[in-house]
Order: C-alpha cells, then structure tokens, then sequence
C-alpha cells in the first residue's frame, strides 16, 4: 500500500471522509437541541481552525515547507509552539473540524469519520513523513519523538 503513501493531500483525504459522514449520517441520528449542537460544533471547529492555522504560521516563521506531499523539502524542524504538544498540529486541527462536522449532524455512525481520517492519516502521511524527517534530522528529530506525542 506504499503507492497511497504522501500521495493525497490531507485536505482533499477530510474533504471525502467528511462527504461520507455527511452520507451516512442518517443512520443511529441523535436528538439533540440545535442551539447547542451548533454552538458546540462551531467551538470544536474554531479551536481546530486555530491549532491548525498555528502550525501553519509555525512552519512559515521557520521558512520550511508546508506542503504534506513533500517532506523531503523540510529545511528545518520546527518543535517550538504547538509543536511542543503535538508533533502534528494541522492534522489534528483537520480531525477536530470532523469532530465538529459529525456533532452537527447530530449522528453517531458520523463519529467514525475522525477514526477514518486518523488510521488514514496516520499510515499513509505521517508515518511516512516521519521516516522522512528521522532521515534529514537524525537525533534531533529522534528526541523530539521521545518528547511529543503524535497526536495530542
């Protein structure tokens, strides 16, 4: 399955889980009252918005690359910020928008799509980007694995 691996950008991958979630969320539907729904799907979405677009920032201070698809071209490791909780800030950003998308549409079965979103992830971005990353920054990028969980 190596042929899948830093292959399709990590947007376009939430872009079809969320298109899924959003087709099977009429199965196991919740009731809840709209008012909180939304209110609490915006505040999931906002603060997913803010831990991804600062790990942008952080990469753009740093003058590395941001693009998923080539993590070869890193100039630098960037471990200050949000990094220093999680080594992937903009994917678990991405995962909390799906969070928030699956408590709008009020449906359990659309909970599986974060899941769906982190196994994908995680197989076929990250752990590559890591192989990539322990290659160019060697010790470095090994303490800093020891240091800061993957996720969160």
């Amino acid at each position: 399955m190596r042929m899948l691996e830093l292959k399709i950008p990590p947007p376009a991958v939430a872009l079809v889980v969320a298109l899924a979630m959003w087709g099977i969320s009429g199965v196991m539907r919740f009731d809840m009252l709209l008012l909180p729904r939304v209110a609490g799907a915006l505040a999931i979405a906002v603060a997913g918005a803010g831990i991804a677009l600062s790990g942008a920032r952080a990469f753009r201070r740093a003058r590395t690359t941001i693009s998923p698809l080539k993590p070869d071209a890193a100039s630098s490791l960037v471990t200050s910020g949000v990094f220093r909780y999680t080594r992937n800030p903009m994917y678990l950003g991405i995962c909390l928008v799906l969070v928030a998308w699956a408590l709008y549409l009020s449906s359990a079965a659309a909970f599986l799509g974060p899941v769906v979103f982190v196994v994908y992830i995680t197989r076929f971005q990250i752990m590559p980007e890591e192989r990539v990353l322990a290659g160019i920054f060697g010790a470095t990028f090994a303490d800093y694995r020891i240091r800061t969980r993957r996720w969160v």
